[in-house]
């Protein structure tokens, strides 16, 4: 048996390159993301969108025993990975919020990978832990939570909307006999992950009261009242009541204060669906804008939109942490040694996972490395910028504009002097979409066909918003043109 094993330890060395062996495929990396660095903010070179369906080339190479050549491997990311669909680390992706992916991040990935440390309980890395908990900390003094508030790096908004709904929900004390009855008011400008999660917590039967909007499209919070009042009235339990602070399709901002005196009058679980617009409150334009913010019992915010992180980062921080425990926390017989070391609250006892990466360095490090001064300037950028477009669209013929952003989605669309001004602006955005030098993307709102700019990227610029505004212009008036001859 230990020749067989000595020979099976042979067999598996590769898993465990020397030192020259992982400087030559590190190297390697860095080159070819190197390459892509400095290609990614030339819309020539690296365009923000291909459509083009991309990527059935890997159907070709089989996972073999032998593997391939890490030339070979790099080249086969490059034609079928990085060549097509949106560019997501690009300036000129202004179709949707997440805001790019910096550098330091990076590499607070690649060193949480390497160290592979385990962030689920303290007992296994109390390092890990304490930072992940420093992290949230800072976050709800950000949101003006007290100190009793916990919190959980999710894997994004739709996690940490599900954590968030489902401590909602035991918080009330929800069982399967009393969901018919239980009512949840929402904007219908939610996203639809606050619907996916209402599903996946059983909750699928309550009542949903879509509560209509303003000229702003936030909350009518009269609407709401008056929502509130007939279901009281009919017998039925009005339970959560869930406000945006930034809503994908426009960015609005409910009302927050009006929205707290409600849930307080009628003793409402209140949820903020922050994941776009939370880390505007970094600027002092947000931290007015979101007053009554604080009065939530819920909130969740996404670090990879407004703190320009890669995909996978988002919060879910409750205001009464013991109904986070109360919902989460789970002991099994084979976890009985980490009992005994638990001087702070564990991210396995208060979400979902158990197993998770250690998510909080991809965080902490451009945190600790950069500070704060330019996260809050590029933030502060993104909300002229979205203020500058807004103003220059204006300026444009035969356009209608949506409200004065508040904070940097910009909507609008252009109406032709003949034909259906559906079909207009669909043809539009296949232009733009063809260009490929920036990528916009569209909304349906009330059967109205609707453009709009999402300005987050942290690589995009006044010349990226020039740029932006100069092709629409040039594809409005081709469609125009094409109008006109058909």
């Amino acid at each position: 048996m230990r020749n067989l094993i000595n020979e099976y330890h042979q067999k598996s060395r590769n898993l465990e390159p020397n030192d020259e062996q992982r400087k030559t495929l590190r190297e390697a990396v860095v080159r070819y993301t190197e390459n892509f660095l400095n290609s990614v903010n030339n819309p020539e070179e690296s365009p923000a969108y291909q459509a083009k369906d991309h990527g059935q080339g890997l159907m070709q190479y089989a996972i073999t025993n032998e593997g391939y050549n890490p030339d070979e491997v790099f080249q086969i990311i490059s034609e079928h990975v990085d060549n097509g669909g949106i560019n997501a680390a690009s300036g000129g992706h202004l179709g949707y919020i997440p805001g790019g992916g910096i550098y330091s991040a990076s590499l607070g990935d690649y060193w949480a990978d390497i160290t592979n440390r385990y962030s689920g309980v303290f007992f296994a890395s109390p390092g890990a832990v304490r930072m992940e908990n420093h992290l949230i900390n800072w976050m709800k003094e950000m949101v003006g939570y007290p100190a009793s508030a916990l919190g959980n790096l999710a894997s994004g908004g739709s996690i940490a909307n599900l954590i968030a709904i489902v401590a909602a929900r035991d918080a009330a004390g929800i069982n399967a006999a009393d969901i018919p009855q239980q009512v949840i008011y929402l904007s219908e400008q939610a996203h639809h992950c606050i619907h996916k999660a209402i599903n996946i917590a059983g909750l699928r039967e309550c009542q949903l009261r879509y509560i209509s909007l303003d000229s702003q499209y936030r909350m009518d919070t009269g609407k709401l009242r008056q929502a509130i009042i007939e279901d009281i009235r009919q017998g039925l339990k009005p339970w959560l009541l869930i406000g945006s602070a930034g809503t994908t399709d426009t960015g609005a901002v409910d009302p927050f204060e009006d929205m707290a005196d409600i849930a307080e009058e009628y003793q409402l679980w209140f949820h903020i669906d922050a994941a776009y617009g939370g880390f505007f409150m970094l600027t002092e334009y947000g931290s007015n804008k979101f007053k009554g913010i604080e009065r939530s019992h819920s909130i969740i915010i996404d670090p990879h939109k407004g703190l320009f992180l890669p995909h996978g980062l988002g919060v879910a921080l409750v205001r009464d942490g013991v109904q986070l425990q109360k919902s989460f926390a789970y002991h099994a017989n084979y976890m009985q040694d980490a009992t005994a070391l638990a001087n702070e609250i564990s991210p396995a006892d208060i979400s979902p996972e158990l197993t998770r990466p250690f998510r909080g360095l991809r965080m902490w490090l451009p945190l600790m490395v950069h500070g704060l001064a330019p996260f809050r300037a590029a933030l502060e950028e993104k909300l002229l910028l979205a203020k500058y477009a807004w103003q220059e669209l204006r300026k444009f013929e035969n356009i209608e504009l949506g409200p004065e952003p508040e904070l940097s989605v910009v909507i609008f669309r252009f109406l032709p002097e003949n034909g259906n001004a559906n079909q207009f602006n669909e043809r539009i955005i296949g232009k733009i979409h063809e260009d490929s030098r920036v990528f916009i993307s569209s909304t349906t709102i009330k059967g109205v066909f609707t453009l709009r700019l999402a300005i987050l990227a942290f690589r995009a610029h006044l010349d990226t918003i020039d740029l932006a505004l100069q092709i629409i212009k040039e594809k409005m008036e081709e469609t125009k043109n094409e109008a006109v001859r058909d």
